[in-house]
């Protein structure tokens, strides 16, 4: 097989090939067909993400494919069947666990994702729990359900922001592929005239036109209170900070980009307490990944086309131009056809 290996210790990538892997009597082997280039992949390759701490890994938490082997014990998956791989997952013992908030596990959630501590999908082949597997719905290609993690995460930030009523004056910023996402959804669920993208790069703002969503898009500078929801979809401390301000009384902020570890934020604890403010973090996708796949299938036809999205298909071993037009900003995505 054919794989992308990322040494922790030189955050150096390359292109390797070994034997294909066996999986184990719980595990299902997936012929990866397209695996995504997240933004959290990007900080993990210049070292401002945590990682599986030493040795070398594999990685890609976005990706679908095709089973071509199953364990001993695997009953209900079959080789054939297309498939997409929720990356995440608990201990199961924990209180967070059994209380349904896996993504807090001190074990689980991200501290053990598939792509992130585990070996992911940036290869030919991927090993994974049968557990971790969903079967994609019928009518939706494979480059499409690539998207299903980032749409499950969604799913959950929807879920933690409701109620999103129509006539809300929503202002989403950033406009890389989260942004779009996130565009399209409140699209999805009827929201027309009251959203606003924000960002700051020309080249994204251009981007937006071609989803034909009738949203205005302005620069940071450009903005003015009045929002009642803010869904920031940067990571960025200050465009956080900026948005305090932009919030009308009562009301959310929703953190919803990945932050470095290492970043911080201020905020005037007198606007929050004025104006009854609510911010909302937004962590993975715990058990919404069959929301993501209800997503995916309700979006496939208008909202996932890739030309329309800025999504930019690359061999494996184009891999260091796929990095490079990411970084530019040429494109909102890159994503690995294997």
């Amino acid at each position: 097989m054919d794989f992308l290996s990322f040494d922790v210790a030189t955050k150096r990538l390359t292109l390797q090939r070994a034997e294909v892997p066996v999986p184990g009597p719980s595990e299902v082997r997936v012929r990866v067909a397209y695996a995504g280039i997240c933004g959290t992949d990007l900080h993990i390759l210049d070292g401002s993400f945590p990682c599986k701490k030493e040795g070398s890994l594999t990685l890609g938490h976005e990706f679908s494919g095709t089973i071509d082997a199953v364990g001993s014990a695997v009953n209900v998956l079959k080789v054939g069947q297309k498939v997409v791989v929720d990356p995440n997952s608990g201990c199961n013992t924990c209180d967070y666990c059994h209380s349904g908030n896996y993504h807090f596990c001190s074990a689980g959630g991200i501290n053990s994702t598939i792509g992130i501590y585990r070996d992911g999908g940036w290869s030919t082949h991927a090993i994974v729990p049968e557990t971790q597997v969903y079967v994609v719905p019928d009518g939706v290609e494979m480059h499409q359900a690539a998207l299903t993690e980032p749409l499950s995460c969604l799913a959950h930030g929807w879920d933690k922001i409701n109620p999103v009523n129509v006539g809300l004056n929503v202002l989403v910023i950033g406009a890389g592929i989260i942004g779009l996402l996130w565009s399209c959804l409140l699209h999805l669920h009827g929201l027309r005239k009251t959203v606003t993208i924000s960002e700051p790069q020309e080249k994204r703002r251009k981007m937006m036109p071609k989803l034909d969503l009738d949203y205005e898009v302005k620069s940071p500078n450009e903005l003015k209170e009045g929002f009642d929801l803010v869904v920031d979809c940067s990571g960025s401390g200050p465009a956080m900070e900026a948005a305090v301000p932009l919030l009308r009384r009562g009301g959310r902020l929703c953190v919803f980009g990945v932050a470095s570890p290492k970043a911080k934020l201020t905020i005037e604890p007198f606007q929050v307490y004025m104006k009854e403010l609510n911010i909302v973090g937004v962590n993975i996708n715990p058990f919404t990944f069959p929301k993501g796949l209800a997503l995916l299938r309700a979006m496939a036809d208008k909202y996932l086309n890739y030309d329309n999205l800025g999504i930019k298909i690359f061999p494996l071993s184009k891999y260091g131009e796929a990095l490079e037009a990411l970084k530019r900003g040429d494109i909102s995505k890159a994503v690995f056809k294997l």
